[in-house]
């Protein structure tokens, strides 16, 4: 039986997880993995470690647990960059990589679809994978009008027209509740907010309101696929809008998770009237501050764009003097060109928090697209 020392086989994992290709989680990207699949030869956050082990991968801890000779040989002649040559060999341009921040849902059906299902081999020919037809239906749960009431209902995607519909009863007759284009939407998981592990958020313009669809299915891989063929109709539309567009400059622009979500109290354009409590979100990539009356309102009650520093736009910590019945005293000034906002957050952390993420917005340069919404206000 060959002889093993321990410490000398835990230094060479630790060289090896410092390489450039090793240096962060094979599957979300998270820096410093300290765990390994010596099944798959991968270096892996704590995380994603623990999906690996639920689907019977063997892992081990680099610096907690015993490592034989054969399985760091294994380690150094594997590593994240050839694995990724045969298991990420063919991903869709479109398909969301998850990273270290998403939630569980969708680094666990990466992870499956990656190394149970062997979808990216590009050896997976027919069936076609149903985020790749260009064509995609089913029956998701749909929160209605009645505070949590969720009700099934029928969704179909067209990426040819650029629609996604739904149907409010099973009986297609009388033809589908709302036909949405492509052009304006988002999707973006939000299991805390709709309070299921599976819950989407769809977004899109309609009626010169943001509305906002709640949506889930009891399927974990179901709903990621539904949210990778939303996200293949995306990416269609957007190249043929923008036919010179590089995948660099569209792929982030097919999805975008919001920077941030809340609650903060608000008052009117006087600072005198009564602080209302109110949902924020942070929309980055619209550059727009949203805000609802409860989390879940299909519509929003208004809309604050963000421009830049250069344009007149600002954020600050502030302290209101005039307004009346703000229960939270940790202020918040925005100032555009043309009216200055005042808001109130419950706790000094999510103060700062919000004037970060609003800061992160404005030093961004604004696109054309951007200078379109700022001129429209001004006229």
């Amino acid at each position: 039986m060959p002889s093993v020392d321990d410490g000398r086989n835990k230094k060479i994992l630790l060289e090896l997880v410092k390489q450039p290709h090793n240096n962060r989680c094979a599957d979300c990207g998270a820096a410093d993995p300290e765990w390994a699949s010596y099944k798959l030869g991968v270096f892996l956050c704590l995380n994603c470690s623990g999906i690996h082990r639920s689907l019977s991968s063997r892992v081990k801890s680099i610096k907690l647990d015993f490592w034989e000779d054969e399985l760091v040989e294994f380690m150094k002649a594997s590593g994240n960059a050839s694995n990724r040559a045969v298991f990420e060999k063919a991903v869709p341009v479109f398909y969301y990589r998850p990273q270290e921040n998403d939630c569980s849902t969708l680094r666990e059906q990466w992870i499956r679809a990656k190394y149970e299902r062997m979808e990216f081999t590009g050896e997976t020919k027919f069936p076609p994978l149903p985020y790749n037809t260009g064509f995609y239906e089913g029956m998701l749960w749909k929160k209605g009008k009645e505070k949590m009431q969720f009700l099934k209902r029928k969704f179909v995607l067209v990426e040819r027209e650029f629609t996604l519909s739904y149907y409010n009863k099973e009986n297609e007759s009388k033809g589908p509740k709302a036909v949405i284009s492509i052009k304006d939407l988002n999707a973006t998981f939000q299991p805390e907010k709709i309070d299921h592990p599976h819950g989407l958020q769809i977004t899109y313009q309609g009626d010169d309101h943001t509305r906002s669809l709640y949506v889930y299915h009891e399927s974990a891989q179901e709903i990621v696929t539904w949210y990778n063929a939303i996200r293949a109709a995306r990416y269609a539309y957007l190249k043929t809008a923008y036919p010179t567009g590089t995948d660099e400059e569209l792929i982030p622009k097919i999805t975008t998770n919001y920077l941030k979500e809340g609650y903060m109290e608000k008052t009117g354009p006087l600072h005198k009237e009564a602080f209302k409590r109110r949902w924020f979100v942070l929309d980055s990539g619209n550059r727009k501050l949203l805000y609802f009356k409860h989390h879940l309102d299909a519509a929003e009650l208004g809309v604050i764009f963000i421009g830049t520093e250069e344009k007149g736009y600002s954020v600050k910590e502030c302290e209101p003097k005039n307004a009346r019945r703000n229960k939270w005293k940790y202020g918040i000034t925005v100032e555009t060109p043309w009216r200055q906002f005042v808001f109130m957050c419950e706790q000094e952390k999510e103060q700062k928090e919000w004037i970060q993420a609003i800061a992160q917005v404005l030093q961004r340069p604004m696109t054309p697209q951007d200078y379109t919404i700022f001129f429209k206000k001004r006229t």
